[in-house]
């Protein structure tokens, strides 16, 4: 059996942290859990006071975004503990965890407003037109206002794209409600509740199945639906001295920072071998794809590529 030397003398770390402001986060939540907790509870006695069906499975469902932003919070403050001796890469993973967690929370609100919409259809009873506009029309200014706390972090981290959609879709759920109240009350068509709630959970199932597919791609490890992977790798060949990459692995450590490692093979010694040339390669890898945490092993002899060396 033929011997192949290698080494295995370079691993090189570059760890990026999220740069987050977990204060400013924090904020976001204190004001979005309380704005909604209020307006659950408005909604709630209103309810009781007129009897609406409607208003009481709005805040019904109002309560579970409620619940579901105290998850998003826990999981964004559990992201900020050190790691440990038993769970070395800390508690991030547990963001993830939150995000799938919000989206089937989505989903079986979704469901419960179309059985309720259904119900609506066949069943069509008289509603308190003014007051219903009036409640869900303050539900509009919290649940939008609450959503843009969340607009910009939404971009960069799942979980707290979870907590945007779901205060997003209350703002939508509430205008659907005002706008059934207004026809209701000028035509009298009592079954236009019903169909207004059908579609609005249409397009909360379209908005929330982008959601809850990536929160189980990251669950599964899969590569983030913001990186290429090819061109990862296209990169990564395109380095001085490199003459091929393998065992390149890319996962979610958080909803918010992406992990990286890979083999180089580099036969001649080049001035990327050295440790300013991998920093370099961290930063670049950085700056192009968001990937905070990278390894890089090289090894010098190519048949190592193809033959099991260790």
């Amino acid at each position: 059996m033929q011997n192949h030397h290698h080494d295995h003398g370079h691993d090189h770390h570059n760890h990026h942290h999220f740069d987050g402001d977990f204060g400013k986060v924090n904020l976001s939540f204190v004001l979005a859990v309380t704005a909604n907790l209020g307006y659950t509870i408005l909604e709630a006695v209103y309810a009781v006071i007129t009897g609406s069906a409607s208003l009481l499975a709005d805040a019904g469902h109002n309560l579970s975004d409620v619940l579901g932003l105290l998850l998003a919070w826990g999981a964004a403050y559990l992201a900020t503990w050190d790691p440990t001796k038993d769970f070395s890469y800390g508690y991030r993973r547990l963001s993830i965890l939150a995000a799938l967690i919000n989206a089937l929370v989505l989903v079986l609100a979704s469901l419960y407003i179309a059985y309720e919409s259904i119900q609506k259809l066949i069943n069509p009873t008289p509603v308190p037109e003014f007051v219903i506009m009036i409640v869900a029309t303050i539900g509009i200014l919290v649940n939008a206002g609450s959503a843009w706390l969340f607009h910009a972090g939404s971009k960069e981290d799942l979980n707290l794209k979870g907590a945007y959609l779901h205060l997003a879709y209350d703002a939508l759920v509430s205008v659907g409600v005002v706008i059934a109240a207004l026809m209701i009350y000028l035509t009298g068509w009592l079954w236009i509740d019903g169909l207004v709630g059908l579609f609005i959970v249409t397009v909360i199932l379209l908005g929330t199945w982008g959601l809850l597919k990536e929160s189980l791609n990251l669950m599964m490890d899969g590569v983030p639906s913001h990186i290429d992977r090819n061109e990862v790798q296209t990169f990564l060949e395109s380095v001085a001295g490199v003459s091929e990459v393998h065992d390149l692995h890319i996962w979610a450590m958080s909803t918010n920072e992406t992990c990286l490692t890979a083999h180089l093979v580099m036969p001649e010694n080049t001035l990327w071998d050295s440790e300013d040339g991998y920093n370099a390669i961290g930063r670049e890898l950085k700056d192009k794809f968001q990937i905070h945490h990278i390894t890089i092993q090289v090894e010098k002899d190519f048949d190592c590529v193809t033959q099991d060396c260790d």
